[in-house]
Order: structure tokens, then sequence, then C-alpha cells
């Protein structure tokens, strides 16, 4: 009669590993399916496939907010010049400008 040693708990480690990562590769495959036909996977997909290109309308807002930004910008340049030139006007000395050539009338 043969006999067959006992199994010990080491017998069943390879045993189990190979579970888990059957367990574990079941469960990514199952979650890469839940994602891939979620939102997220749809935007993805049409990326992909070059679907997901920007709308005409989006672009051509974006195209004229940049131009009203770039226009903002300009105005805000002019106005800075403006404000420090009366700044440079209010700092000078109150006395009356003179022609060249006009004499100074006298004071008594």
């Amino acid at each position: 009669m043969l006999q067959v040693p006992a199994p010990t708990p080491e017998d069943f480690i390879p045993l189990f590993g190979m579970l888990t990562g059957v367990v574990m590769m079941v469960i990514i495959g199952f979650t890469i399916v839940r994602i891939a036909q979620s939102q997220i996977g749809q935007a993805i997909a049409r990326r992909i496939h070059g679907k997901g290109a920007v709308d005409p309308d989006l672009r051509e807002e974006l195209y004229e907010v940049r131009e009203q930004v770039a226009g903002l910008e300009q105005r805000l340049a002019e106005s800075e010049e403006r404000l420090d030139f009366a700044e440079r006007l209010l700092a000078r000395p109150n006395e009356p400008e003179q022609l060249p050539g006009a004499s100074r009338p006298e004071r008594h």
C-alpha cells in the first residue's frame, strides 16, 4: 500500500498565491470594463478616435474671449500711462508756465 504524507500548510501556499492572483486579475478586469463603460471611458475613446476635438462654437467663443482680454490689457496699459502722467502733473510745483520770450509779471 502506498502511503501519501498528510499535506502541510507549506503545501497550500502556492495554491493560495495562484488563487489570489486569479482573484486580483478578475477584480482588475472588472474595474477596467466598468471604467470603459463609464462617461470617462467614453470620453477617452472619443479622444483616441479623434472625435473629442473641441467644439467649433466653443473654439470661437474662446477666441473671442482672448480678443477681449487683449483689448482690456491694452486699455489698462493706456489708463496706467494716463495715471502716471496725471501724477507727474500734480507733483510739479504750482508755478504758472511762461511762454518763451514773455516777461514775468512783476509782483508788488
